[in-house]
């Protein structure tokens, strides 16, 4: 009673110990309930590692290639990986989780120790079961050299998926617990660096755990490294991509419940920390979805735009709201002012060490550490910490979210708005906020409340944030014409160097848009838009002597394009290409460099065939022509242009070859119900069959990794073939629901295919738009989710879907970080070592120090160590003391502190490497799709033809769906 009346948690426990003492029923059921609650559906079996040793590979055998020699090395990698996780899982149980239950008197209590390691025991039960399976397979590895089914069969399980969501759902809450428990127990802390210090690696309980969370991305890097060295034609290659596909499905699958769970958690909190009912209510109810959140520095600047003070915000942007929070911290006041006093002093600081080099030069002795190179190292280590000073100096602007935000209205009832001004950690944030804001915005439009329904579960299923946003829509032609039919679009991507850095994160991603029309007359047209902005704009138009039936952007040759043709680059570089396929047999090549659109060569065909596709390769342009054969084109040795007279015809079949896909070194081209594989380089032929009926023909090819979607002229499925062995793998039906058909339609037909960033598009002809989800490795692009389909459709049939992405200018972010590698005015100079760029990265982030006179600046620049250069050091200590300043500890020590995680690790499958991986650089693309069609209406469910917008009937319209940038 006395542990009851203190009202901790403890305490509660404690009494109801006490209880259960005298009350046996209780007991049982107690500890029966525990049982339950943590064992529920997992089966514990002890592996006996004499009956079931570690997988072992048997000594190299003679005569093998370097592919199978690499395989086996690659083997021992996966061999050794998974022995080193195992041992650790069961390090933390038996180290840590037994040590805890059992220890008397108790360090934690059992109701504390549980959520800390909640689900590691089913973990490593699966990766027992794994391992003994391992073992079989590498024993008989010589003659099989198959391994990819074994991964297929052992993470398809829904176990899998379950035991390692719960326990990377738990993770956030089990470090805070961890952290908590070192601050409030001694004895815990002191249990933990026992353990560490009694350990041969000095591995911290915090780097055991966070390997369950970089388990999936170091097994899928190692099966990539498999499949690139597994010739096609492997007995492992399809197993293979099949199970790179089964780990990525697994580790997305995870990522999705993980933010959804880190989504909840953050409305709760902020839920119980609002003071307002209305809106912790509005929170409370779910109905609105977090976007974005992060800490952000509130400023107030002063009428000469000094900062009066700075605070520490919470924002938090959902789909209908932006809030932002208190947090109780003090945050020192950091403005430019600071960062061009703290430049002169730099500035100052070189000419006195410049001085003194001069004056170092004079010395009579000769030293170690003081001499000229020494100090010529000085001055470029504050050379570098100058450029670093600039850097933030023009980096600060692009930190800096200004929103105006709704106020009041004054006394006469005008709208009142005011001005928040937030510091952003980095440019890269300030672009997604900027980018996720105007989405948001986006998003409260009539056409995207609701944009996308799930066809398979009567709408229970809402389509995520990320998904696909209609952002516009706007009529093709000038002047309406009932009788032009829209084609084929592409997109140019040209980089324009005026767009600014707020408009880079709204715009459609960089470039124009080419659209072809033709029809039954005599003339064809080509519309050419501008995407530098949020919506299209049409900037030129073509008036063409024929129907245009196919569009092809040919990018500017690499370097190593023209290395591999033999190639000698001209002094006139002619850049990328757009390729337009005629009805008259003509094929009319334009220079793409902005809207300038200059016809530079016209191919023709000997039959003058009506030309229905283009596609290319590095070397050859394909043309497939109505009368079932090809023509291939040779690219010029000596320009970007494609010879006129080198034209060769390869026979396909006797109908019109109606698409054509370009993969590594072949061809593919349909006819009727079969495809032709055709060799680039001997043009040597292999039809195979890919539908029953001969009446039905191939319309449409997209490929994504290992696989080859197709739809055809009649019916609704779509079917997945293997770029290599040719086999059927899958085949999908994207029928919708009758309720959203007009009356009379038939089956849905596909007109339109497409993938971009992990969604297939599916365009039909009752003008509906299908997503369905596939992978984005290089696996086999198999659909097992949910499809989704778009409530905005057109009137007609959808005749294209194109994609449309871009990267950021590079001059956008070149300032975003200061250890974006070595700095290009020293390009020239070896590259300095990493204890040096850290302690440079450490002095320049001490921006909370003042003046900076209180922390010390180790100026190294190239210079590791002095021992190599002539003379004895100078130092007023004896020889036997070293420096431990230098030397740098392989893992931290046990310290509460580093399970503080004010953000979750994301390492799970973006795997973002840290900031002091120097090399990397960021790369912030945008991309949408961009569908065009007759007409515009909104689909509803009981209104079988749905809402159509009065005169857009028939007119060609495009609609674009943005996506939110990837930073």
């Amino acid at each position: 009673m006395k542990a009851a009346r203190s009202g901790t948690k403890d305490g509660l426990e404690k009494t109801k110990i006490a209880v259960m003492r005298r009350v046996s029923f209780l007991q049982r059921k107690d500890q029966l309930g525990k049982d339950q609650e943590d064992d529920a559906g997992y089966l514990d079996v002890a592996v006996s590692e004499v009956k079931h040793p570690p997988p072992q590979l048997s000594p190299m055998p003679e005569g093998l290639t370097s592919q199978q020699v690499v395989r086996r090395h690659i083997l021992g990698s996966i061999i050794q990986s998974e022995r080193s996780y195992l041992e650790s899982l069961r390090r933390i149980l038996q180290e840590y989780h037994r040590p805890l239950m059992e220890a008397d008197p108790r360090i934690l209590s059992p109701r504390k120790i549980r959520p800390i390691f909640y689900r590691l025991r089913e973990i490593t039960q699966c990766h027992s079961m794994f391992q003994i399976a391992l073992a079989s397979r590498v024993a008989e590895w010589d003659s099989s050299e198959k391994i990819g089914d074994l991964f297929v069969a052992s993470f398809s399980k829904s176990m899998v998926l379950d035991v390692y969501s719960d326990y990377v759902n738990n993770f956030t809450n089990a470090m805070a617990l961890i952290k908590k428990a070192c601050m409030s127990k001694p004895a815990f802390l002191e249990f933990l660096k026992k353990k560490q210090a009694a350990s041969v690696d000095r591995i911290t309980l915090y780097g055991l755990m966070v390997k369950p969370i970089q388990r999936f991305p170091q097994f899928i890097l190692l099966l990539q490294d498999m499949l690139k060295n597994t010739p096609k034609g492997h007995v492992d290659r399809l197993p293979l991509q099949l199970a790179l596909t089964e780990l990525e499905m697994l580790a997305e699958k995870l990522n999705e419940q993980k933010r959804v769970a880190d989504q909840i958690a953050e409305t709760q909190q902020l839920a119980r920390s609002v003071s307002d009912r209305l809106l912790s209510k509005q929170l409370n109810s779910e109905q609105g979805s977090l976007v974005l959140c992060e800490t952000l520095i509130e400023t107030v600047y002063g009428e000469r735009g000094q900062v009066l003070k700075s605070k520490e915000r919470k924002v938090f942007l959902f789909d209908d709201v932006l809030i932002c929070a208190n947090i109780n911290v003090n945050v020192p006041v950091f403005n430019n002012t600071l960062l061009y006093q703290e430049l002169q002093e730099l500035q100052h600081d070189l000419s006195v060490v410049e001085e003194v080099t001069l004056l170092v030069g004079t010395l009579q002795g000769t030293y170690q550490n003081l001499n000229t190179t020494v100090a010529q190292d000085w001055c470029l280590a504050l050379q570098r910490l100058i450029r670093i000073k600039e850097d933030q100096i023009q980096s600060a602007n692009k930190c800096r979210l200004r929103l105006q935000v709704p106020g009041r209205p004054d006394k006469s009832g005008r709208p009142v708005s005011f001005m928040v001004v937030f510091n952003t950690p980095n440019p890269l944030s300030k672009i997604s906020w900027v980018n996720r804001l105007h989405l948001a915005k986006i998003a409260l439009r009539e056409e995207n409340t609701p944009g996308w329904l799930c066809g398979e579960d009567d709408g229970k299923t809402m389509a995520p944030f990320w998904y696909p946003l209609l952002a516009c829509r706007m009529p093709v032609f000038a002047t309406k014409s009932l009788d032009r039919k829209l084609e084929a679009a592409l997109h140019n991507p040209v980089h324009c160097a005026l767009l600014g850095f707020s408009a880079a994160s709204t715009s459609l991603p960089q470039g124009y848009l080419w659209v072809a029309g033709g029809g039954d007359g005599s003339q064809g047209q080509l519309e050419i838009f501008s995407l530098n902005r949020p919506t299209p704009r049409a900037v030129k138009s073509l008036q063409l002597g024929s129907p245009v039936h196919c569009l092809d952007y040919v990018p500017e040759p690499s370097p190593s394009e023209d290395m591999e043709a033999g190639a000698e680059r001209t002094p006139l570089e002619i850049g990328s290409t757009v390729c337009v396929g005629l009805n008259d047999g003509s094929i009319l090549v334009y220079g793409s460099l902005d809207t300038a659109a200059q016809c530079l060569l016209t191919l023709h065909n000997p039959e003058g065939c009506p030309v229905l596709c283009l596609k290319h390769s590095p070397r050859f342009l394909f043309a497939g022509l109505r009368n079932g054969s090809m023509m291939v084109y040779r690219r010029n040795e000596g320009g970007d242009l494609w010879k006129a007279d080198s034209c060769r015809s390869v026979a396909v079949g006797s109908e019109p070859v109606r698409t054509l896909l370009v993969l590594e070194d072949s061809v593919w081209a349909s006819c009727g119900n079969s495809v032709t594989v055709i060799d680039v380089s001997s043009l040597t032929t292999q039809k195979f069959e890919v539908h029953p009926d001969p009446m039905v023909s191939v319309a449409h090819m997209v490929r994504a990794g290992g696989g080859v979607w197709m739809a055809f002229s009649e019916g609704s499925s779509i079917r997945l073939f293997h770029t290599e062995t040719l086999e059927l793998l899958q085949e999908i039906n994207i029928s919708t629901r009758s309720a959203l058909l007009n009356p009379g339609q038939k089956n849905m037909r596909v007109t339109s295919l497409l993938i971009c960033q992990g969604l297939l598009w599916v365009g039909t002809a009752q003008g509906f738009i299908i997503t369905l989800p596939v992978p984005k490795l290089e696996g086999i692009p198999k659909i097992t989710g949910k499809g989704m389909i778009s409530l905005n459709a057109h009137c007609g049939p959808v005749d294209f879907l194109v994609a449309t992405a871009s990267a950021l200018s590079p001059n956008l972010l070149k300032r975003d970080s200061v250890a974006d590698g070595p700095d290009s005015a020293c390009g020239g100079e070896d590259r300095s070592d990493t204890s040096s760029q850290e302690s440079l990265q450490q002095s320049s982030s001490a921006q909370g120090d003042g003046r900076g006179k209180g922390r010390g600046v180790l100026l190294q620049y190239k210079l590791r160590s002095t021992s190599g250069l002539p003379g004895r050091p100078l130092t007023a200590t004896g020889d036997e003391a070293s420096d431990s300043s230098l030397e740098s500890l392989e893992h931290s020590v046990e310290d509460g502190s580093i399970y503080e995680l004010s953000d979750d690790p994301e390492m799970w499958v973006r795997g973002r490497s840290c900031e002091r991986d120097g090399g990397r650089r960021d790369r912030v693309t945008s991309a949408a799709v961009i569908s065009g069609g007759k007409g515009f209406r909104r689909l509803k469910e009981g209104a079988s033809a749905g809402t159509r917008t009065s005169g857009e009937g028939l007119e060609n319209t495009l609609m674009v769906w943005q996506l939110p940038l990837t930073v």
